[in-house]
């Protein structure tokens, strides 16, 4: 686990926006394995050369057939109004092609006039084709208005929708572009990568601005106790997470209201120590701000101390002062510093900020060459930056200096496997799979072995195996709710089976109420069986839960894209293919 809590998905793997996913399979436990389609599963690759290109040009031949142009005026008093309103259209596409927009619009509006009103899929073409000559003189609110009178008159007119969902984009009209271009995705059922990439894009847009306004408002709120053990032990070389040392605890043998509690009592850090290992979180904050206030003898552990549970709590404005003062102070201890440097460089990561946590880290490196930690999370950095080679690294400097490290032997396979499986190496993917079968033999107690080997047995469809060995995570970390929402999805994956899926992701959600990971799969569960509601109400779920701005926002993108399917379904009757 990353050290500013839940990771960030790395760059490469499978290339489809989470928003778009029937179904997420295989989201990471520490790093991203990949998602795939469910419901969309046969998708049909002939259409994507056609379905790819720009829509610019209008409907109906530039061309007229024979007789519709330079008809005389007795001619034009022979045909019937709608024949005269394709004469008009047809002159018009003439005058598009060759880039004369006005006398296009011209056009286009005389056969809006001539058209009979009772046929509405002529006169709807009328108003689409003027309003893609008002789209080349950037003329958004008239496109706009030609557009929503095509769709008036036929709903489920692709180009139309699509036109008035860009136009809707260039005015800011996020909102109603979404719901369009939502409609569009359905109707083409996912297929054209022009109205998929709109999609994401305002999705991410939207989330990232209601994820700025919600994070700043946010209520800090305190991760399970088992999160923030299973954070803390990513660490071996943080003095803070260390129980309290001998000369710090209170002697079993003295009076306890006798002079070592008088001892403890006296610094606030000491106090947030002995509350950590009573598992009393929501004190700590308070009683290293003591401590630091006082200018005890601890401060420095305080800060840090401080810091980390800012992070915990996802109040990274908070914490990164406290993490600048430690790193900055030169009489600190150099395991501090360098822990300091980790916690800020993974805080960086989440803000997306790569090139500032690269520093953090190579500077922790730089000051303290010999702690594992810094390998072991940098490591994990370089996976998201798609940087395989330089991972493997890193884990191999962890694995040397503390050759017992389980977690960085089996992310060491984890990145070997990825690196193989991506570059379509079999052979490589095989000696990954056999590394794993190594880890868990010589680590029969590291959960997180199990989980990863499973990750990387669901990918290569080896799911009687993955299950075993989620199985064997639960055996040994029976409180850890992720690993039931993996199982869970692997019963979808594997059995398609609904039922089980949902009972294993409920089970996650009963052991720990604070699991955001349950709640947006289960939301995205939800959308896939239609219920749309539902899922709404579970991503609103994991957004008060999110601890990070940037995971935040993509929650809200999960969120608006489920609420735009449901305006999709009031007003057109349009609902994706259900579960």
């Amino acid at each position: 686990m990353m050290a500013a809590s839940k990771p960030v998905e790395p760059q490469s793997g499978s290339g489809i926006p989470r928003w778009q996913l029937a179904l997420l399979v295989g989201t990471p436990i520490v790093l991203g394995v990949g998602a795939v389609y469910l419901w969309n599963r046969s998708r049909s690759k002939g259409k994507q050369g056609k379905k790819n290109g720009e829509r610019k040009t209008p409907e109906g031949s530039a061309s007229p057939v024979q007789g519709q142009h330079g008809a005389t005026n007795q001619e034009l008093e022979n045909m019937s109004p709608l024949d005269r309103a394709q004469s008009a259209k047809n002159k018009g596409n003439k005058y598009f092609k060759a880039g004369k927009y006005e006398q296009a619009i011209q056009c286009y509006t005389e056969a809006i006039s001539l058209c009979p009103k009772e046929q509405k899929g002529d006169l709807s073409t009328f108003y689409q084709n003027r309003a893609a000559a008002y789209e080349q003189q950037m003329k958004w609110t008239e496109v706009i208005q030609d557009c929503s009178q095509a769709v008036e008159l036929n709903p489920c007119y692709v180009k139309a929708l699509f036109r008035r969902a860009k136009a809707l984009e260039k005015l800011d009209k996020k909102r109603e572009c979404l719901e369009d271009v939502t409609a569009v995705c359905i109707l083409e059922v996912f297929q054209n990568q022009q109205s998929m990439l709109l999609a994401d894009k305002v999705l991410k847009q939207l989330g990232r601005e209601k994820a700025k306004e919600k994070y700043k408002n946010r209520e800090p709120l305190m991760p399970s106790p088992q999160f923030i053990k299973s954070y803390f032990s990513s660490f071996t070389d943080d003095i803070i997470s260390q129980p309290l040392q001998k000369g710090e605890k209170k002697d079993e043998d003295k009076d306890k209201e006798g002079e070592a509690s008088e001892v403890t009592g006296s610094s606030g850090y000491l106090k947030a120590k002995q509350y950590m290992e009573e598992e009393n979180y929501d004190k700590i904050i308070s009683e290293c701000t003591k401590e630091i206030e006082s200018g005890g003898r601890y401060t420095a552990e305080a800060l840090l101390l401080r810091a980390t549970f800012y992070l915990l709590i996802g109040n990274a404005t908070a914490a990164q002062p406290d993490l600048d003062r430690v790193i900055n102070m030169e009489d600190a201890s150099v395991k501090l510093r360098a822990n300091a440097l980790i916690k800020r460089g993974s805080m960086y990561m989440q803000q997306q900020q790569p090139q500032h946590s690269t520093q953090d880290f190579n500077m922790a490196a730089e000051i303290d060459p010999r702690n594992a930690d810094v390998y072991h999370h940098r490591g994990q950095l370089k996976i998201l930056l798609d940087q395989v080679e330089e991972a493997v690294g890193d884990f191999d400097e962890c694995i040397k200096l503390r050759p017992d490290s389980a977690l960085a032997q089996a992310q060491k396979c984890f990145a070997l496997y990825r690196q193989a499986y991506t570059g379509n190496n079999p052979s490589q993917v095989q000696k990954a799979m056999d590394g794993f079968e190594d880890v868990i033999r010589r680590f029969p107690k590291c959960a997180e072995g199990y989980a990863l080997y499973a990750q990387a047995l669901t990918d290569q469809q080896q799911f009687g195996k993955a299950d075993e060995m989620y199985d064997k995570c639960i055996e040994l970390e029976p409180d850890n709710a992720t690993t039931y929402v993996h199982k869970g999805l692997l019963q979808l994956q594997w059995k398609q089976d609904l039922e089980m899926g949902l009972e294993l992701i409920s089970k996650a959600i009963e052991i720990d109420n604070k699991c955001d990971f349950a709640y947006e799969t289960m939301g995205t569960i939800e959308v896939q069986r239609g219920n749309l509601d539902k899922a709404i109400d579970m991503f609103n779920k994991a957004i008060n839960l999110a601890k990070s701005e940037m995971e935040m926002a993509h929650l809200y993108s999960l969120c608006d894209a489920a609420y735009a399917q449901t305006e999709v379904a009031k007003k057109y009757g349009l609902k994706p293919p259900t579960l």
